[in-house]
């Protein structure tokens, strides 16, 4: 096999004939001589979506499919898939559209002249508001600013990975997935090439903004402890200044006799080391949820229906 193409899908009934029907014309001209593979991963999608896509596996035995017992997220859907694709080449694209399937003959042959991995870079994103354009080049930025490996910033999933990143990936079992990371982590030779990201054909996107902020956790607390140095140090300069405080308030006190009892300054204080406290604790406690998640060694996602053998069963 050539080429798998991996396409996690939530409730996106309204895309997915186009896309099949884009994806054909993209690959069928490419003429790979070992074929290709779509793997259509169904997160536990409400709509029509499973059913299309059955529809398409009883028509084309290249439409492979994985159906998830539940929503386990985008990150999960993805490493399914490339938990079982075969192709010597594998690229990850969504379903709504917005990424354009006529840019993987372009990418497939950037791994020709000896790339691992290449990524779609975003120039511009057509469709989507100021305040979600605003949070991801924040988010880019910042990861890219906190982490200690270089992770490419407007980029997504969109991207054609080779055999050795898969195999790679494979070995990397961390619950709490933040794929793109992971391949920048890997290394190997990477590259990109830049597109105009369109806006989405159909449907409602599944990413609302409580999941962007759970992907960007994940991002940062998988690739970063820059949290918990800031905590550390914050603690300190707080420290610092709650001495300096008190040297005051003593010297206010049996020095100058310049003071007004009372409790303003009190709960100033209370609140200001307390306020501190809590972000310090929370920051460290997202870093234990994760730990325990992986400690507890629950599986990925549960598949519950799919048309390819599991991985060892080949």
């Amino acid at each position: 096999m050539d080429l798998s193409v991996i396409i996690p899908i939530y409730n996106e009934e309204t895309n997915i004939p186009a896309l099949y029907e884009r994806l054909g014309g993209v690959l069928d001209p490419m003429r790979l001589p070992g074929g290709y593979e779509f793997i259509f991963v169904n997160d536990g999608s409400r709509d029509q979506s499973l059913a299309l896509i059955e529809n398409l596996a009883a028509r084309d035995e290249r439409v492979r499919f994985i159906t998830f017992s539940r929503n386990f997220g985008h990150q999960i859907a993805v490493t399914a898939g490339l938990d079982r694709a075969e192709g010597q080449a594998v690229v990850i694209i969504d379903a709504d559209l917005q990424d354009p399937p006529e840019l993987i003959p372009q990418l497939y042959q950037k791994l020709s002249e000896g790339y691992e991995v290449v990524y779609a870079k975003r120039r511009s994103r057509q469709g989507e508001s100021a305040a979600k354009k605003l949070t991801a080049k924040l988010f880019y930025r910042i990861l890219a600013s906190i982490t200690h490996i270089s992770i490419p910033v407007d980029t997504g999933d969109f991207r054609v990975i080779s055999r050795k990143v898969v195999e790679a990936l494979r070995r990397m079992p961390e619950q709490n997935k933040f794929i793109r990371g992971q391949i920048s982590w890997i290394g190997y030779r990477q590259t990109h090439l830049e597109y105009d990201r369109a806006e989405r054909a159909g449907g409602e996107t599944g990413y609302t903004y409580r999941k962007m902020l759970k992907l960007a956790l994940d991002g940062i607390t998988a690739f970063s402890d820059v949290p918990l140095k800031a905590a550390t140090v914050s603690g300190f300069v707080v420290s610092g200044i709650a001495f300096l405080v008190m040297l005051y308030t003593l010297y206010a006190r049996f020095i100058s006799h310049d003071y007004e009892p009372g409790w303003a300054s009190l709960m100033v204080s209370i609140l200001f080391l307390g306020g501190v406290q809590l972000i310090a604790v929370g920051i460290i406690g997202e870093y234990i949820a994760r730990l325990s998640a992986n400690v507890r060694q629950r599986p990925l996602y549960i598949v519950s229906d799919s048309n390819i053998a599991p991985p060892g069963e080949k």
